[in-house]
C-alpha cells in the first residue's frame, strides 16, 4: 500500500537514511514500497539527545533508518537502557516494551515508545525541579 505524504515548505524528512527537504512550495509524495521514514516532527538530531531518554529515543531512531551500523547500535541501547533502568526503576515497563519492539525488529513502533520515555522523564525531572 502506498503512502502519500503531504510536506510544507522547506519541510524535511528521512526517507530510507537519506535527509530530504522540500523546496519553497508544499508538495505531495507518493511512497510506493516500504522503506524507514521519519518525518521532521518525529527526527531527534544529535545536539538535542540532551539526556539520557532523548538518547535512547536517538539510539533507536539510528537502528530504524542506519541498518548497516545496527550491530552497534543494539549495544548503546543497551547500555544506556541499563543506566536509565538503574537510576529509574519505575521506567522498567515503558523499556521492556520498547525492548520487546527492538527485538522484533519494530523500530518504528519502538520509536513511539521511545517517546514515553521521554514524557516520563519529562515528568519526572519537573516534578524533581517542582519539589526542590
Amino acid at each position: 500500500m502506498a503512502l502519500k505524504l503531504s510536506l510544507k515548505p522547506h519541510e524535511k524528512l528521512i526517507i530510507g537514511g537519506a535527509v530530504v527537504t522540500n523546496g519553497g512550495d508544499r508538495c505531495s509524495l507518493i511512497i510506493e514500497n516500504s522503506v524507514p521514514l521519519l518525518r521532521e516532527k518525529e527526527i531527534l538530531r544529535l545536539e538535542d539527545a540532551d539526556t539520557p531518554c532523548k538518547k535512547i529515543y536517538f539510539t533507536v531512531q539510528l537502528m530504524y533508518v542506519d541498518e548497516q551500523n545496527l550491530s552497534k547500535h543494539h549495544a548503546n541501547y543497551w547500555g544506556l537502557v541499563k543506566d536509565v533502568i538503574n537510576a529509574a526503576p519505575g521506567t522498567l515497563g515503558i523499556v521492556d516494551r520498547m525492548s520487546e519492539q527492538i527485538l522484533a525488529g519494530a523500530y518504528y513502533q519502538a520509536l513511539k515508545t521511545a517517546r514515553l520515555l521521554i514524557n516520563y522523564e519529562k515528568e519526572a525531572l519537573g516534578n524533581v525541579l517542582g519539589a526542590a
